[in-house]
């Protein structure tokens, strides 16, 4: 116990010196700790007389008793042999050598006390070392407490970013630096800026003007001498005509002359008149228009000529190469449809014959079995569709391009209009033109009238925002429906032919009754693009609209021409072209051409696109599905081919 002690006094006594050494300064705190020290060392001493005292009766007891058990012993005469003697006494010993290490000697532990000093309470710094408060992240934008003014004020505290310089470390509060706030007007600011930008001379920023009777100059001062330190915007002279005076009259009594604000400037003209040479030059100009102004009817009129390409115009039967086929496997009757088409995977079919591109085609109604094709190189042409697919006839008579086709409800007769500004009336067994139409302006679409009794009528949409009826008996306008704002691309009719709807470049679609010139609806959104191809349902109850910022957006003819927002087909490129889109018989499909020359075929429910492939080398600008086919599509394209699908 003594020698642990003294170890322990030992290490205490070296490292109070050490702390005496290094904290001189601070005397007053040690003092408090020795008489705090003293006290404890007492109370030790106490107890430790109390462990010797009873240490001391304790070893007398023990002998005691040792003594009086031996002479019981003797006295009884009885004898104990001597190895058990020597035992006792070897228990005794090994029993005083196991409490030795608990004996101290209290002289020696008084010595080593007076010596040596113990410090039992540890190091403390004091209040001011300690960092008190919460410390703040300088990113953080917002804060939950309100922290007091050191807090916000403190230095920023935590070990430097190793690898940042000292130019990166800098505070900033712009990209190039730290900016101080100044109190000059913008005003001021640009007309010392381009003042210095070009004369190369400016005010210093750094002086004060208020103070100073003359500002120092800063950059060129001879150019700022010269010059007279005027500014840029000083140096603007005024000029003839800046501030024109008006004519005035305040005078509000006067009722017919008051001008008030609104006064004309004096020297300001209302009406102007060319002078002699310019009057001379402009009855020049319109003098030559006149004289190379040529009507179409002046022009020598196209021939129109017809070329069959068959052998015999009628078969053994006496039947016309009109006829619908009866060996084809499938029925070509109105009311066969099939039940459910599929997508076409293989090119079966290519018809070769226009010399340009082709611009539309048509099925013939009812059978489909000829297709109707229109083309660049003025010419239309009609083709078989089974058995041995040939080019049945050539219609000539255009002398400009064919925008459109169309055919009459039994496709007996068909229309044409052209980039002559001609409409015409072709007999479709026979190639005869029966009748001209024309009301000087280029027509874009063609349409006949559906309706039994109606046949003998046919609307236009032309260039000039306008919509024609003729009436083919008499050849003469009988309607006229003047509303839209831009050229009339496409003529639908719908609801039962009741109605009909046209889409412009106004990028608007109205909605009209027949024979009624006021549109009843009109639809336009600032979304909304001008849409060039339009196409109605088999079951007439949907009407789908290729717009031009690549969708197709659909319409529900039946509810009140609702455009529906959640279906439109997306995924082609037809910005610019009036690519063609069509419905398969059974309404699972939509097909569309592509400024590509692709093909785009999308599921009706989910507008999902199925299926995209190259179909033509150029824009593949009109594709049609079969009426009577599951999986059959004609599709026509700029490379002047017509191309079938199955």
């Amino acid at each position: 116990m003594a020698s642990l002690v003294a170890y322990d006094t030992e290490g205490e006594e070296s490292s109070d010196e050490e702390r005496q050494h290094e904290h001189q300064h601070n005397l007053d705190s040690n003092l408090e700790l020795e008489k705090v020290k003293l006290k404890e060392t007492t109370k030790f001493n106490q107890i430790e007389n109390q462990n010797d005292d009873q240490n001391v009766q304790s070893e007398s007891k023990f002998s005691f008793k040792s003594e009086s058990k031996s002479e019981s012993r003797s006295g009884s005469g009885l004898s104990q042999p001597s190895d058990t003697s020597f035992k006792k006494s070897s228990l005794e010993t090994q029993s005083e050598e196991e409490f030795l290490h608990l004996k101290t000697d209290s002289k020696m532990f008084k010595n080593l006390l007076s010596t040596t000093q113990l410090s039992l309470a540890p190091p403390v710094a004091t209040k001011g070392d300690v960092m008190t408060g919460n410390p703040l992240d300088p990113t953080v934008k917002e804060l939950k407490y309100n922290p007091k003014a050191n807090e916000l004020y403190a230095p920023t505290a935590g070990p430097a970013h190793p690898f940042q310089t000292q130019q990166m470390r800098a505070v900033k509060n712009t990209v190039t630096g730290f900016a101080e706030p100044s109190h000059v007007s913008r005003f001021q600011f640009e007309t010392q800026r381009r003042t210095f930008h070009s004369y190369g001379y400016a005010m210093d920023p750094s002086g004060d003007s208020a103070v100073e009777e003359s500002a120092a100059i800063i950059g060129d001062l001879k150019a700022a001498e010269e010059g007279k330190e005027i500014t840029v915007f000083e140096a603007s002279k005024s000029r003839e005509g800046d501030k024109r005076k008006r004519k005035r009259n305040n005078d509000a009594s006067d009722v017919d002359g008051y001008l008030g604000p609104w006064g004309k400037f004096i020297d300001e003209k209302t009406t102007m008149v060319p002078e002699e040479e310019e009057k001379k030059i402009l009855d020049e100009l319109v003098a030559k228009r006149k004289k190379n102004k040529t009507t179409i009817e002046d022009k020598v009129e196209s021939e129109e000529k017809s070329t069959l390409h068959l052998k015999e115009e009628f078969d053994y039967q006496g039947r016309s190469w009109t006829h619908p086929p009866q060996d084809v496997g499938v029925s070509l009757k109105a009311d066969a449809i099939p039940e459910k088409c599929f997508m076409p995977k293989r090119l079966i079919h290519t018809w070769a014959g226009h010399t340009k591109a082709l611009s539309c085609i048509r099925w013939l109604p009812v059978s489909a079995h000829l297709l109707l094709s229109s083309g660049m190189d003025s010419k239309i042409k009609i083709w078989e569709v089974y058995n041995e697919r040939r080019m049945a006839r050539t219609y000539s008579g255009h002398k400009q391009a064919v925008r459109d086709v169309n055919f009459d409800n039994d496709g007996k007769r068909f229309l044409s209009a052209s980039f002559d500004r001609m409409c015409k009336l072709w007999d479709t067994e026979t190639g005869q033109c029966i009748g001209k139409f024309t009301n000087k302006k280029v027509p874009y679409c063609v349409k006949f009238n559906p309706d039994a009794d109606k046949q003998d009528l046919f609307v236009a949409g032309t260039n000039d925002k306008k919509i024609v009826c003729f009436d083919i008996r008499s050849g003469e306008i009988v309607q006229e429906y003047d509303r839209h704002l831009g050229a009339v691309n496409t003529i639908t009719f719908v609801d039962g032919n009741r109605r009909f709807v046209s889409t412009s470049d106004d990028k608007s679609l109205r909605i009209w009754e027949w024979d009624i010139p006021v549109d009843f609806k009109y639809i336009s959104d600032p979304s909304m693009h001008s849409m060039p191809a339009v196409t109605i349902s088999h079951n007439g109850k949907w009407l789908a609209c290729q717009s031009l910022d690549n969708q197709v957006v659909i319409f529900n003819v039946l509810n009140r021409m609702k455009m529906m927002r959640k279906k439109v087909f997306k995924g082609h490129m037809v910005a610019g072209y009036a690519c063609g889109v069509d419905f398969s018989p059974d309404m699972s499909y939509l097909i569309s051409g592509d400024a590509d020359g692709k093909m785009y075929i999308w599921d009706w429910k989910s507008t999902k696109l199925f299926s995209k492939f190259k179909a033509h080398d150029d824009v593949c600008i009109s594709v049609l599905w079969h009426p009577h086919e599951t999986s059959k599509i004609a599709s026509a394209g700029w490379d002047g081919v017509i191309k079938y699908w199955d």
